[in-house]
């Protein structure tokens, strides 16, 4: 039996197409022909392609790519991020408040020595009160609701009313010490940054709560409120997002569509 001899079709465009844009071919295909070893077998054996590749050079398509500008592999740091706590109108300067964000429970306070909100973890280290529970002494420091400790702004312990006067100066022990959250007042609202480790005690030196500026502009009309809801964000993002559900969820607010 006689071996066929088969041209294979050419993958690329005939060249009086392309002479305008490539000077040469993007690929080329060999094929190899082998003879039938038995009659029964297929009269067009191929072997494995083998492709040879060029670099297309085009005179009107740029063959620079575009540098990234994210690494691929880097994961985004939820905790290492600044959060909007409260808006300032909604805190009493006279008493702490407690909030739970990013599962994180905090306690926002007025710290008159220092003329600046604080944010700290809402749990004294004595027995795991809510600091939230307290109140501001006459030296504006946060009291525990439980046994009385006292901390000023930095988290120090400055008073453990049953320890003895003439005795060893327990509160000043490192696990006596409240942790605290970097934090600052920005466009109204207090922002804090979740995470109490030492090296972004001076976060934000480096990196600043992204800025509004029409919440600062007068001739702006806004209001700021709080709410505490019992889901995360992403629930509230798909709930904001579906206003089907308007008309019958808060029933009585907008005019339901009429049935037909």
């Amino acid at each position: 039996m006689e071996a066929l001899s088969l041209r294979a079709p050419s993958p690329v465009s005939p060249p009086s197409l392309i002479t305008t844009q490539f000077s040469k071919p993007i690929s080329t295909l060999s094929f190899t022909l082998n003879k039938p070893i038995s009659p029964f077998q297929s009269l067009t054996h191929f072997t494995k392609f083998k492709f040879n590749n060029y670099t297309a050079l085009s005179s009107s398509v740029s063959t620079e790519q575009e540098p990234e500008t994210r690494d691929q592999d880097e994961s985004f740091d939820w905790f290492s991020q600044w959060y909007a706590l409260m808006p300032v109108c909604d805190l009493d300067k006279r008493a702490p408040v407690g909030k739970k964000v990013m599962g994180l429970d905090v306690v926002v306070w007025w710290d008159k020595n220092e003329n600046e909100w604080k944010v700290f973890d809402d749990m004294c280290p004595h027995r795991l009160a809510p600091l939230s529970e307290g109140r501001i002494d006459q030296w504006g420091r946060l009291q525990c609701v439980y046994h009385g400790w006292c901390f000023n702004g930095s988290g120090d312990c400055k008073l453990i009313p049953q320890a003895p006067v003439d005795g060893p100066p327990v509160h000043t022990f490192k696990k006596a010490c409240v942790a605290v959250y970097p934090s600052t007042v920005q466009n109204g609202i207090v922002w804090f940054w979740p995470n109490t480790d030492p090296q972004y005690k001076d976060i934000l030196t480096r990196k600043k709560p992204p800025y509004m500026p029409e919440l600062d502009d007068p001739s702006y009309t806004f209001q700021i409120f709080n709410r505490d809801i019992p889901y995360g964000y992403e629930i509230l993002a798909e709930n904001l997002m579906d206003p089907a559900h308007v008309p019958y969820a808060h029933y009585g607010i907008l005019r339901a569509p009429q049935s037909r």
